[in-house]
Formats: C-alpha cells, structure tokens, sequence
C-alpha cells in the first residue's frame, strides 16, 4: 500500500504493497482503512487503535488481500480475543478489499511512544 496520509509518526502505518494495483486505487484503499481503523477502540483506553499505535503492519496483496499486524497495550488485555476480530470486520468494510488476515505480535512490546500526538492529547499525556 501507498504510505499514509500525513499523520503524527507515532500512529502512522508502514503500508506495504509489492503488486501492481493502481497506486491511486491504493491510496484510496489506505485512506478508508485508516478511517476503519479509527472506528476501533481498546475499552479500557478512550482512543482508537490507530492513534494508539496498535497497527504494527499492514500489507496488501494484488488479490486485494490484506494482512495486518497489530499488538495490544499489554498482552492481558481483557478483550485480547474479541479485538482481532473487531479490526478484521472494520478492515472488511473497506470498499475492494476481499480479505482480512489480522495477526496478533507482541514483538516489539508496545508502550507509550507508539501513540500519535492527538492519542496523548486526549489521555492528557502531553
């Protein structure tokens, strides 16, 4: 996939495409993930997913497959099962993608850092 808009370094995704998709067909695809991506939230966390930094990886493949890495705040997480699922049926909604593989990691832990500017706005961290 084309890079993503323009975001705090911290909650941008490294979007990978190696195939020969339009690329303003996978700019577009990039554009509403990021948008589905932010209807996902952690529930102990008032922020999305993405702003939090949980989306480690995304790719996407010529057959409009798309795999994405993700982790979670701690690996305790009490929704640890239900969040895979939860990113996948928001990544499905996005017009042209045929399927969703979502992977959990835990490689490199996440913390803190990982959260864009607007995330540590509204957790008051900044």
């Amino acid at each position: 996939m084309a890079a993503a808009p323009a975001l705090p370094e911290a909650s941008r995704i490294e979007p990978t495409h190696s195939g020969s998709l339009p690329e303003a067909e996978v700019e577009r695809i990039t554009s509403e993930l990021i948008g589905a991506l932010k209807t996902v939230y952690d529930p102990e966390i008032p922020v999305d997913i993405y702003e939090l930094g949980l989306i480690y990886r995304v790719d996407l493949d010529d057959d409009r497959k798309l795999t994405i890495d993700m982790t979670l705040t701690a690996p305790g997480c009490p929704v640890a099962g239900e969040m895979p699922g939860w990113v996948e049926n928001a990544a499905r909604g996005v017009e042209g993608i045929q399927d969703v593989t979502v992977n959990m990691v835990f490689d490199p832990p996440w913390d803190a850092t990982r959260m864009s500017e607007e995330a540590q706005v509204a957790l008051n961290w900044w």
